[in-house]
């Protein structure tokens, strides 16, 4: 089931941030995963004010959550764009619905934030995230280049 992510979801949410993180560094991320624990945890709580936090609870366990935001910056567009961002499930439970749901339900917030578009950001080497997203419609739109001084 999926619900709008609770203040008091915070340490619990950093930690499974800190897993997502961790896994994230097979694919060249540079986050540091448990240094950046109490910054994701001030993230996540703006995020459950801000009613963009959502989470999958399966009894008392929180299972999944994914956070999203309309974009905004200095440039105007001619689309209204929402970012989909850490979206994570257990790996215990993957394949089973809840990412699908967790992606569905940050895109109807983000439309009913009024977005006409949703980016998101997977690393270039994470084929089980991009076929994921490809197969809930999702396209290349920019790519981000990388080199080692």
């Amino acid at each position: 089931m999926i619900e709008r992510g609770r203040t008091t979801d915070a340490d619990v949410l950093a930690d499974l941030w800190v897993d997502l993180a961790t896994d994230q560094l097979a694919h060249g991320s540079h986050l540091l995963p448990a240094e950046n624990r109490e910054n994701i945890r001030e993230s996540l709580l703006r995020h459950a004010v801000a009613g963009t936090l959502f989470v999958a609870g399966e009894g008392d366990a929180i299972v999944g959550f994914v956070t999203c935001s309309v974009e905004t910056g200095g440039y105007e567009q001619d689309e209204r764009r929402g970012m989909v961002e850490n979206l994570y499930v257990v790996p215990e439970r993957r394949d089973d619905g809840i990412g699908t749901a967790l992606l569905e339900r940050a895109e109807a917030a983000l439309r009913e934030r009024g977005c006409t578009v949703v980016a998101l950001d997977v690393m270039a080497t994470n084929e089980d995230a991009r076929r994921f997203y490809e197969r809930h419609g999702y396209d290349p739109h920019r790519v981000e280049l990388e080199k080692e001084l």
